[in-house]
């Protein structure tokens, strides 16, 4: 089978240059994959030719502040809010209102805010690991554990220090932040190569950080919104993650009118890297209308039962073997 193409596109957004990479009929339901820290579109390389060969129009951007996207100085250019309308930005300038989004760690983040608050322009929501925005703080307030895993949060808000030690001996934390918390082999000499130099980039270092600096900034009260039942939401939950609890996952169907947690219990943060193929099989099963999440609807206001993967030989690994 011939190799899918992929296209190197300039977009403009909210008056940023992006680059965003595409793939698929040009016609075809758009599909928008987010990225999270520290990747960039490279992040989807295992998703891009799956979802585009289904008949989909695949557009993985660049988020601002990463890769050869424009990285705008200044903490405030990073809020959730002005992150989200980067998406639909993207999404108007290749000619769409409406779209299916699926994200990644901080793309998940951006994902669930788009859910929330621009229900009207998504269509569906695929959530890879990240903690939905409004649950994050009550979560972590009832389970120390996840206090203790957040720690770098606050490291990551202090001046200089973060840009110094990340950036250290050509990135070698962030090279480490990759290898020593996902399964041995999920992150390739290539891939790495490829994220150092997105990293080495001008003012990268800090624009990155900067969406967590945003974080701890005042903004206009805007209460979270329940996610309506005309918007299916499917979380696939690597269970090894060493930065976020399982529990998170089903934390975020309280604000699902139609939701679903699938767990992949031998998986790390990185599960779209290290179980490509069954998360393309999720993905595609998804975004193409099948086994909705409100089929697994359990009697319970707003919740879904959770569905899990069930365990295959892999899943008896130890967890060192796991994050490597």
């Amino acid at each position: 089978m011939a190799e899918t193409p992929l296209q190197a596109l300039s977009l403009q957004a909210q008056g940023l240059h992006f680059h965003a990479v595409a793939a698929g009929p040009e016609d075809g339901p758009l599909v928008i994959l987010l990225h999270g820290f520290p990747e960039t579109s490279y992040a989807w390389r295992h998703q891009m030719a799956p979802l585009a060969e289904a008949g989909f129009r695949v557009l993985a951007p660049d988020q601002r502040g990463y890769g050869g996207s424009d990285k705008p100085s200044g903490v405030t250019a990073y809020q959730l809010g002005t992150l989200a309308l980067d998406v639909i930005g993207l999404a108007q300038a290749v000619g769409r209102q409406q779209f299916s989004v699926v994200g990644h760690d901080w793309g998940g983040i951006v994902a669930w805010h788009l859910a929330m608050h621009h229900a009207t322009h998504i269509e569906r929501a695929a959530i890879l690991n990240a903690p939905h925005p409004a649950t994050l703080l009550r979560y972590t307030l009832r389970n120390p554990l996840q206090l203790v895993k957040s720690a770098y949060v606050g490291f990551f808000q202090l001046p200089l220090a973060p840009e110094a030690m990340l950036g250290a001996g050509g990135h070698q934390a962030l090279s480490w932040a990759l290898t020593r918390s996902s399964r041995p082999g999920a992150f390739k000499a290539e891939d790495l190569k490829r994220y150092r130099e997105a990293w080495a980039q001008p003012g990268a270092l800090t624009a990155m950080l900067n969406w967590y600096r945003a974080l701890l900034l005042p903004t206009a009260p805007r209460p979270p919104a329940r996610i309506p039942a005309t918007l299916p939401v499917r979380v696939i939950w690597g269970d090894r993650d060493t930065a976020l609890e399982r529990g998170l996952a089903e934390e975020a169907l309280s604000w699902c009118e139609q939701g679903e947690a699938i767990h992949l219990p031998s998986a790390t943060h990185w599960l779209h890297h290290e179980e490509s193929e069954f998360v393309n099989t999720l993905l595609l099963e998804f975004l193409e209308g099948g086994d909705d999440a409100g089929n697994h609807h359990n009697g319970s206001a707003g919740r879904k039962t959770k569905k899990d993967r069930p365990a295959t030989k892999a899943d008896t690994k130890t967890e060192a073997e796991a994050v490597g």
